[in-house]
C-alpha cells in the first residue's frame, strides 16, 4: 500500500427502495442496523479505521446530514467531512466533488470510493484487496473491486477480468464491464470464471480521477468544480453551491469514467460481498433457524420455512408459509414471494405515483433535535409524541392554521410563547393558540417527551414559518 494514508469516500445518497417499508428517503437502509447492531453506514465508516486511512469524506443528501453526523459519532469516527449535495445527481458528481475538494491540497492522494450501504464479511480481504489497489492506483489506474460470485445473480453488473498487469501483484485489466444480466446470462457468466460481480468500489488518485474526467466527462467536472469553488460551511458540513450542482449531468461513475477510461482496472477478491439490495439479499445474510428461517424482532414462526420476516413494532406471526418475505413497520406490513422481492420497486413507484405519504416517510421523522411520531389524527386534530433531546431546540416558528396543546410526559421543557418564557415540569401542560410566535427547548440532562394536541384547520408540516432556527433551515 501507498505511504500515503488512503482517503475514504463514503456515498450515502441512495434511497434503497427495494428494503421498502423500512428504507424510505426520510430514513433510508444505509441508516439502519440491517445485519449488525450498527447501521450500514457505520459498518462501512468502521472498515476504514485505522493509521493507513485518513478521516472519511461522506457525500450525502442534505436532509440526512444531522443523522448521518450522529450516527458516525456514535461509532467513534472522528474528522469526518460531510459534503452536502442540494440535489442528487448520481455517483460521478459526489465523487468529483470529493476529488476536488481534496486536490486542493493533496491531489495525489488516494481515493477509495465506496457507497454506504453494502455488507462485506471478511474485511481483512478487502484490506489486502485495497493493498493491491492502492499500489495500482498510485500507477494511474481506475480501480475496481471484483466479487467473486458465489450464485448466478441478476440484481448485479458484472467485469471480465482480463489479463494480470505487469508489476501490480493481484490486479488484472478491465477486459469489459456488462450490464444486469437475464437468469441465463448470469449463469454463463459466472460458469465462465473470469467474470467477477461489479462491487462499485473504486480506488484512484485524486489527480487521475479529475483528469479522467476532464476527458471523458468534462460537462460534469465543470459543473462540480463551480459548485465546489460556491461552496460555503454551515457549522460541520460543506455545503455544495445549488445551482452549479443542480445544473450537473446525473451520471454514475461507471458510465462516465470506469467504462470509458483505458486505464480500467479489477482486483478480483472473495470478499463476502453484498450490496444489501433486496430482502432476499437480507436472508441470505442472516443467521437461520433449522428450517432456514431468518427472524428479526418481535416474531414468531409455526411450519415456515426459508423465510425473512422482520417486525420493527408489533408481534409478526407466520403460519406455513415458504420462501416469504414478511416486514413489519409501524405503518405498513410488506408481504412478498422471496423470489421476487426486486419487485418491491415496483410497489414503491405505485405508492409514489398514488401520493402516498408510505413511500417516502416514516411515521417517525427525525429532526436534528429529535423526533416526532403521530399518535392518531382526524377531522381537524392530530396527536403527536415529540422528543428533544438533552441541550436541543426546535426553531422559533408560528402557524397561520393550528393551535397547539403541550403536555410533558417526562424530563423539562423550556418554552418561549410570545414575550415570555416559561418552565413546564412533567404532568405540566401549556397551550399555544393559533399564530403565536413559540419554541421549544430541552434544557435538561435527559430526553424531553411530550405528547402535542395539534388542532385546526390544516395540520400539515408545511404550515411553519421559521422566524430563526439553530440548524439553518428555511
Amino acid at each position: 500500500m501507498s505511504a500515503a494514508r488512503i482517503i475514504p469516500v463514503i456515498l450515502s445518497g441512495g434511497s434503497g427502495t427495494r428494503l421498502w417499508p423500512v428504507s424510505r428517503e426520510s430514513f433510508p437502509k444505509q441508516l439502519w442496523p440491517l445485519i449488525s447492531d450498527r447501521s450500514l453506514l457505520q459498518e462501512t465508516a468502521l472498515r476504514a479505521q485505522g493509521p493507513r486511512f485518513a478521516p472519511p469524506i461522506v457525500v450525502c443528501n442534505q436532509e440526512h446530514r444531522f443523522l448521518i453526523a450522529e450516527q458516525l459519532r456514535a461509532a467513534g469516527v472522528d474528522g469526518a467531512r460531510i459534503v452536502l449535495e442540494p440535489v442528487g445527481r448520481n455517483s460521478a458528481p459526489a465523487i468529483a466533488a470529493a476529488a476536488l475538494l481534496v486536490a486542493e491540497t493533496d491531489p495525489d492522494a488516494v481515493l477509495w470510493m465506496m457507497a454506504a450501504d453494502a455488507a462485506i464479511a471478511d474485511v481483512g480481504a478487502l484490506h489486502r484487496a485495497l493493498e493491491a489497489a492502492a499500489a495500482a492506483a498510485v500507477a494511474g489506474h481506475v480501480v475496481t473491486f471484483g466479487a467473486r460470485p458465489t450464485a448466478p445473480e441478476t440484481g448485479y453488473g458484472y467485469i471480465e477480468s482480463g489479463a494480470p498487469l505487469p508489476g501490480l501483484a493481484g490486479v488484472h485489466a478491465v477486459a469489459r464491464f456488462i450490464e444486469k444480466p437475464d437468469a441465463a446470462g448470469a449463469a454463463d457468466l459466472v460458469a465462465s470464471g473470469r467474470h467477477l460481480w461489479n462491487s462499485g468500489m473504486f480506488v484512484f488518485t485524486a489527480a487521475t480521477l479529475i483528469a479522467e474526467l476532464q476527458t471523458h466527462a468534462p460537462a460534469v467536472l465543470a459543473a462540480v468544480r463551480e459548485a465546489v469553488a460556491g461552496r460555503r460551511v454551515d457549522l460541520d458540513f460543506i455545503r455544495l453551491e445549488a445551482a452549479a450542482f443542480t445544473a450537473c449531468p446525473s451520471i454514475s461513475i461507471d458510465y462516465a469514467v470506469a467504462e470509458r477510461t483505458g486505464h480500467a482496472a479489477v482486483v478480483p477478491a472473495e470478499l463476502g460481498w453484498s450490496d444489501v439490495g433486496s430482502w432476499t439479499a437480507l436472508w441470505e445474510l442472516g443467521a437461520k433457524d433449522a428450517a432456514g428461517n431468518v427472524a428479526v424482532g418481535d416474531v414468531v414462526l409455526e411450519g415456515a420455512e426459508n423465510c425473512y420476516v422482520r417486525s420493527d413494532g408489533m408481534l409478526a406471526a407466520v403460519v406455513g408459509l415458504r420462501d416469504a418475505v414478511v416486514v413489519v413497520t409501524e405503518d405498513a406490513v410488506l408481504a412478498a414471494h422471496r423470489g421476487q422481492s426486486q419487485d418491491v420497486k415496483k410497489l414503491v413507484d405505485r405508492l409514489r405515483a398514488a401520493g402516498r405519504k408510505e413511500a417516502v416517510a416514516h411515521n417517525r421523522m427525525y429532526r436534528p433535535w429529535g423526533f416526532y411520531e403521530s399518535l392518531i389524527s382526524g377531522d381537524r386534530f392530530q396527536v403527536k409524541r415529540i422528543v428533544v433531546h438533552p441541550g436541543q431546540k426546535l426553531s422559533l416558528q408560528k402557524h397561520y392554521h393550528r393551535a397547539e396543546h403541550w403536555v410533558v410526559v417526562s424530563g423539562s421543557a423550556l418554552v418561549t410563547r410570545n414575550d415570555d418564557v416559561v418552565l413546564v415540569q412533567e404532568n405540566e401542560s401549556i397551550y399555544l393558540p393559533l399564530g403565536c410566535v413559540h419554541r421549544l427547548e430541552n434544557p435538561g440532562k435527559i430526553p424531553l417527551a411530550l405528547i402535542e394536541v395539534q388542532s385546526g384547520a390544516y395540520l400539515g408540516e408545511d404550515d411553519i414559518v421559521r422566524l430563526e432556527d439553530t440548524y439553518g433551515r428555511a
